[in-house]
């Protein structure tokens, strides 16, 4: 054994056609380094959007992301190789808590009890097996409660980025577009990171070609603003501590916050499903684990007044280029985000994001969250000709996108996210009670346990009504 607990891959310097590093080898100790700023990199974009969006501290959430990573591996004992970055999932959530007079303690107090209800679930995923997911979550249900968790998520963009800066939110969307579709490799996985780069350069070539603009900036109020002001980077240290917060504790908050835990476990279940298979070892059984994992690292996080956390798509594909698995490497990319969080004047250059570039940028990413769950019927085949999944989804969705509210109490309601996944998740299940045997066959999230399994046959069998 080599370093840290790694085995030396070889001579550490090359892979030979069909070689891959696994979990528990490393390349050389610089081109592991290496690999750990490209990780670092592939993440940052989408890393701190997301708490700019939902008004948390950049730095702080690049920090935690470290810390998150750390503790991740920690507690897998470097099974499975992933990158926990700040979730994209709770931004409808924030805006929503918003307009119910919260603030970021209020967001991340709910953050925190979400974290502890995901560690939870964890335990009982580990402790029943990943088919358990399956018989409260089957992929109907999953895929809905994501599509509405990112489409509630249109007026955010439609009110308040878009209408900052029209012409460089659509500069910037189609760039970002192009990025993703056109560019190859690495290039494609930092897109979102190339996209704001390329808004800012944007929005300083129109302030000197144009002066200010006259445009809310923050509110709903028109002022007469510059698009890029970079007054704050002056003033910021490069060193220092990011703002910590304790977080506050509201029932409401918690109730719109909670539905969210559905797409973290159907979030965190195909990443662990898609690390297994490019390495090579089944991970099912370590399922409730990466849970677990997970939501220990959220509560860690939102505890000191950072985001939620996941694991990165983006650092799975990383990993699917280079075919460098080794946990060596995410050590690495953690302890650059440490660093990065300790520098104030990072955090600053984040924080002067225009607001018509996160316009252009969240037009897609808000709508990429939404058609996640859209792939997830699509890859478990889900029949929405189907009454048993047409009506509950039908309804959940129009609940939730359109921010439909059921008032329970004089100070108390329901509406959009949380509202929407109970009519799916309880109306799926009812209806499932009553409904004729033909149509409750499902299949399943994960695939199944018992490797003579034939979907064509159960699609088959599902059509004759067996």
């Amino acid at each position: 054994m080599a370093g840290f607990g790694w085995k030396l891959h070889g001579d550490g310097k090359r892979l030979e056609p069909g070689e891959v590093v696994r979990p528990d080898e490393r390349l050389t100790w610089g081109r592991t380094v290496g690999l750990g700023a490209q990780h670092v990199v592939s993440m940052i974009g989408a890393c701190f959007v997301a708490p700019i969006l939902m008004g948390l501290d950049p730095n702080l959430a690049v920090m935690a992301s470290g810390v998150a990573t750390i503790l991740f591996l920690l507690i897998t004992r470097g099974h499975i190789p992933s990158y926990l970055g700040s979730s994209l999932s709770f931004i409808g959530v924030a805006a929503v808590i918003k307009t119910q007079g919260g603030d970021a303690a209020t967001l991340t107090g709910a953050l925190l009890v979400v974290g502890a209800v995901l560690f939870l679930c964890g335990a009982v995923v580990r402790a029943l097996g990943a088919r358990v997911i399956h018989a409260v979550l089957p992929p109907v249900v999953t895929g809905a409660v994501v599509m509405l968790i990112g489409f509630n998520l249109a007026p955010v963009t439609a009110g308040t980025y878009w209408p900052q800066d029209q012409w460089t939110a659509l500069l910037t969307m189609l760039f970002t577009g192009f990025a993703l579709v056109v560019l190859r490799g690495f290039w494609s996985r930092i897109a979102i990171f190339l996209g704001l780069a390329f808004g800012y350069v944007i929005s300083w070539i129109f302030d000197r070609a144009f002066g200010k603009i006259h445009s809310p900036a923050g509110g709903a109020e028109s002022i007469d603003h510059w698009r890029l002001d970079l007054s704050g980077v002056s003033k910021a240290d490069w060193i220092g501590l990011p703002t910590f917060h304790a977080p506050s504790f509201s029932l409401s908050a918690v109730l719109v916050a909670l539905p969210v835990v559905i797409a973290l476990v159907a979030e965190n279940a195909g990443h662990v499903k898609a690390v297994g298979e490019m390495t090579g070892e089944p991970l099912d059984d370590k399922l409730g684990t990466a849970i677990m994992a997970d939501g220990a690292a959220t509560v860690v996080s939102t505890a000191v007044g950072g985001p939620a956390t996941t694991t990165y798509a983006e650092n799975i594909g990383v990993m699917a280029a280079t075919r460098v698995y080794s946990t060596a490497a995410y050590w690495c990319a953690a302890g650059f985000a440490i660093l990065f969080g300790l520098c104030p004047k990072f955090g600053a250059v984040v924080a002067a994001i225009p607001g018509g570039v996160l316009g252009g940028i969240t037009v897609i990413l808000y709508g990429m969250i939404g058609l996640l769950g859209a792939q997830i019927w699509v890859r478990s085949r889900v029949d929405l000709s189907n009454p048993l999944h047409l009506v509950p989804v039908a309804a959940g969705l129009i609940i939730g996108i359109g921010n439909v509210s059921l008032s329970l109490t004089d100070n108390f309601q329901l509406s959009g996210i949380a509202l929407g996944t109970l009519i799916v998740v309880i109306g799926y299940h009812a209806l499932r009670i009553m409904a004729p045997a033909h149509l409750t066959h499902e299949p399943p999230l994960l695939d199944p346990e018992n490797p003579g399994y034939d979907r064509g046959q159960a699609d088959r069998d599902r059509e004759r009504g067996r």
